[in-house]
């Protein structure tokens, strides 16, 4: 049994010392590449012994065994020319045809990059990967675990953290819409896929046969980033899952009214993009009622489209702003209460996503077919003592237990309210309804604390006004 974490630690230590990396993001997205195809290699000698009439869509000579997998094979100025000239030109220019695992190889490779400059330290990073076999389940379950921290990292990778969902998140919405085997599961937004491996490994304990595995399928995901596309692909690798159902493209450029029966799911779990301007004018694919750059919004807008007219359902994070707000805000809520039933929204303390956001967020539940009746609010507090979630004091599953003891037997208390829809037309579809007993306390910052707020808040502003100077001309 090899010492994963071990080497993991080794391999991040050779990738400090290379001049091509340059910040986390960088590394995340070379370890990312190198252990995807990795893992895609030990998955085909797998197929190639179980099934007789597999080929591998790898072309010769660049199959993992023949360049990467000797220790003293090729390095330095010749395997770093190998990479930059011809792994990568050749994998990003394969012939798919109908062959779907030649397709996720081809799409990760066109989108992502070889950043690391010096051949000797690729050469010892390869050695250090080859020392795991990822068609030992041990090894494979134990890696897991630690790719888990490798996507954790994301969230305080500069802009990379809006890919990142803390799992405490997407376990309690799994649980909560409970899906089941043979139901069309989407997320339209998956980022490294966190919500999809959770679902799958929700379905397994229904699992009964090889049969019901199959259906593992059903778990879709669209992704229009490389680096998550790439890390949500090898996640559901690692979840066994032999070709993951990942599309990789832009969500919102399809036009909203193309989709038919036959496009919709039973559920959908979502951590759409928020506080972001949406491109390519993709706010035009809508109806025009609709039609906004705030891509919480359209993603809305899209989910009510994409679930099925009656029983699906639906777990999402969405920030305070998409809660309140007049035009095409109250509109898309308008349509959301009337089309759907509200249930539940869970709002959750602003540091829940720190430190690649601050913003206040909420877990909305909702199914479609019924008009909403009146709203439950839950409001998950912090732990007793803790100020605030941070990289070191995350927020914890445990932390869900209360709420879930509370779902099916709900009663009012100075934690949760609930609010007739009368109250909620007459607010103009307000949502953003505060916890009525709640007293108001003061947040105590400190001077470090305000400065990284006021940071994080002018560098999205600017970021905003560069996109909308671009887009304006």
């Amino acid at each position: 049994m090899a010492n994963v974490q071990g080497i993991i630690k080794s391999i991040r230590d050779i990738m400090w010392q290379d001049t091509g990396l340059n910040g986390d993001a960088q590394r995340i997205e070379q370890l990312g590449w190198m252990l995807f195809f990795k893992i895609f290699s030990d998955k085909d000698k797998e197929l190639e012994l179980i099934q007789d009439d597999y080929t591998s869509p790898v072309p010769t000579g660049l199959h993992w065994d023949e360049w990467a997998s000797d220790d003293e094979g090729i390095t330095g100025d010749e395997l770093l020319a190998f990479i930059d000239q011809t792994l990568f030109p050749q994998l990003r220019n394969l012939t798919v045809g109908t062959n779907k695992r030649a397709l996720i190889l081809r799409e990760v490779f066109e989108g992502n990059n070889n950043y690391m400059k010096s051949g000797q330290n690729i050469r010892k990073v390869l050695n250090k990967l080859n020392e795991i076999d990822f068609n030992v389940s041990n090894d494979r379950h134990i890696f897991g675990d630690i790719y888990e921290g490798i996507l954790k990292e994301l969230q305080s990778a500069g802009k990379s953290g809006e890919f990142y969902t803390p799992r405490a998140i997407t376990s309690f919405l799994v649980d909560m819409l409970n899906p089941q085997l043979g139901e069309k599961i989407l997320d339209p937004a998956c980022g490294t896929g966190g919500f999809l491996t959770c679902t799958i490994e929700h379905l397994k304990k229904q699992s009964k046969n090889i049969e019901d595995l199959s259906q593992l399928t059903n778990v879709m995901g669209w992704e229009y980033k490389p680096l998550p596309f790439l890390l949500a692909t090898t996640n559901l690798i690692l979840h066994d899952v032999e070709v993951p159902n990942i599309t990789f493209g832009d969500t919102l450029s399809r036009e909203y009214t193309s989709y038919r029966d036959a496009d919709r799911v039973e559920v959908i779990i979502a951590n759409p993009p928020f506080g972001g301007v949406v491109a390519n004018s993709n706010e035009n694919n809508f109806p025009l009622n609709y039609r906004t750059r705030e891509s919480a919004d359209l993603f809305l807008i899209l989910i009510i489209n994409l679930l099925k007219k009656q029983g699906g359902r639906a777990g999402i994070v969405l920030p305070d702003g998409s809660l309140t707000g007049e035009g095409v805000k109250q509109r898309v809520r308008q349509r959301l209460l009337e089309e759907c039933n509200l249930h539940t929204i869970v709002r959750l303390p602003n540091s829940v996503f720190q430190p690649y956001a601050t913003v206040a967020t909420n877990l909305l539940f909702f199914d479609k077919g019924t008009p909403t009746k009146e709203v439950w609010y839950y409001e998950h507090r912090l732990p007793e003592g803790q100020k605030s979630y941070s990289k070191t004091k995350t927020i914890q599953a445990r932390e869900f237990d209360p709420i879930k003891a509370w779902w099916h037997n709900r009663q009012e208390s100075e934690q949760c309210w609930k609010v007739p829809i009368e109250t909620i037309v007459e607010r103009n579809y307000d949502l953003d309804i505060k916890n009525p007993t709640a007293k108001v306390e003061e947040e105590v910052l400190t001077s470090g604390e305000i400065m990284e707020r006021l940071t994080a808040s002018f560098g999205r502003s600017l970021e905003l006004l560069n996109l909308l100077k671009t887009t304006n001309g």
